[in-house]
């Protein structure tokens, strides 16, 4: 039978190619007319706006065998991401292996594999299953008080500056997303205001007129520890960038390489400026006047919300074989990808960690089919692997993994990868 990959982000991409390499049937099913996922500009599940660009260089973005043009710029904006993806597609022979404008309403166990229902009504049953529909489509609103008269949106929903003109408008979030919607705010609203809760590093994209990131993913013999690279690298940033607090932010209370850093210095020199005044969290809404924490309220026209989002899979109707525990916000998975039951269903792309990029992508859709191979190949192998997957999933959760528990340090993650690739080889 044959394997189905669902969605063609650059992770359903990855692991299309990974299976086809191993002489695995497969095939995906992507609900949209065309590919790339997130970078699906306007697409119904895509957060991108029209001031996107990568926040890790191109060379620590692309994967490992199919490097971007040397003449683009180091963070390419949206629309060339998304050419790069289709170019990705077409030289590995993909993009006939996929099935437009389907999407998979419903997903159950059948014997050992998946039946899978399609929006157009059909079934197929598949050997397994590979799921990469992303996890930055179902936003997370949270629940605020009272009624806002003017416009309230979340960033998901955001996709232009031209909303802000003459505007007086409030951003509430951290995240590089928030900071990119403040500065894009900033050259056409009448007023910025940023509401956050807690603090991050700031990292600047450029070092001596090269990508920041670059110097991270040279050849390493030894991998320090991340709180070790931490304590390294915290003090360094803070002296090229500048602590936080000075610009009013709060510390952060992470260290560096415990969650995604934000990649935009722009926004702290709005802040010096003055261009953007900070704000405590929101407490309610009185008709167009947001009233914050600390008691101070501010009439606005546009609160926009970028608060994050919800991992959901809305074809599953029973997350267990997933291992997904109550009260998570995320399914307890070894690597981000293989649950404790030997099930035939796999998660690919669901991770947060700059610098992971879509070869770290590639090399755990390389796993996928390394270890589905091997069950039939090297199955003392295998059966050792999925061993480690049951011991894994069942010891305590790793701390420094995020809010959604789903961040990994992209150095050791990579490296752990590759290893346990070598050992299914």
């Amino acid at each position: 039978m044959t394997w189905l990959v669902i969605g063609a982000g650059p992770a359903g991409l990855a692991a299309l190619k990974s299976f086809k390499a191993a002489g695995l049937s497969v095939e995906a099913v992507e609900r949209h007319a065309d590919l790339g996922g997130q970078w699906l500009f306007g697409a119904e599940s895509s957060a991108v706006y029209a001031s996107t660009h990568l926040i890790s260089s191109k060379k620590t973005t692309a994967f490992a065998d199919f490097p971007m043009p040397e003449d683009w710029p180091a963070y390419p904006g949206h629309a060339q991401v998304l050419q790069y993806l289709r170019d990705f597609a077409a030289h590995f022979g993909l993009t006939p292996l996929i099935r437009f404008n389907t999407a998979v309403q419903a997903l159950v166990q059948n014997g050992t594999g998946w039946r899978a229902t399609f929006s157009n009504g059909s079934t197929k049953d598949y050997d397994g299953v590979v799921i990469a529909n992303g996890h930055l489509t179902d936003p997370l609103r949270p629940e605020i008080p009272g009624q806002f008269s003017g416009i309230l949106l979340h960033a998901k929903d955001y996709k232009s500056a031209d909303i802000f003109d003459g505007k007086r408008v409030l951003v509430a979030g951290m995240g590089n997303t928030g900071c990119d919607i403040v500065v894009d705010a900033i050259h056409r609203a009448k007023s910025v205001l940023w509401s956050v809760r807690g603090g991050n590093h700031f990292v600047p994209k450029f070092l001596a007129g090269k990508p920041a990131d670059e110097a991270n993913h040279k050849p390493k013999r030894f991998i320090l520890p991340p709180r070790l690279r931490a304590m390294l690298h915290e003090p360094i940033l803070r002296l090229l960038v500048g602590p936080p607090e000075r610009f009013g932010l709060p510390r952060p209370r992470h260290r560096l390489y415990d969650r995604t850093p934000i990649v935009n210095s722009l926004v702290l020199q709005h802040l010096g400026q003055g261009d953007v005044a900070l704000r405590k969290p929101i407490r309610e809404f009185r008709g167009d006047t947001v009233v914050f924490a600390d008691g101070r309220q501010d009439a606005v026209d546009i609160v926009l919300l970028a608060t994050g989002y919800r991992i959901t899979f809305p074809f599953l109707d029973d997350l267990a074989p997933l291992n997904w525990q109550g009260g998570k916000d995320a399914p307890r998975l070894h690597l981000n990808i293989f649950p404790p039951q030997d099930n035939n269903l796999f998660v690919a792309g669901l991770l947060e960690g700059a610098g992971v990029g879509w070869a770290g992508r590639a090399l755990q859709t390389d796993l996928i089919a390394a270890y589905v191979t091997a069950r039939a190949a090297r199955p003392q192998a295998a059966a050792a692997f999925r061993d480690g997957i049951v011991q894994a999933c069942a010891t305590p959760a790793e701390t420094g993994r995020g809010e959604h528990g789903i961040f990994v340090d992209f150095l050791t993650y990579k490296r752990d990868l590759q290893r346990e690739i070598a050992a299914l080889s």
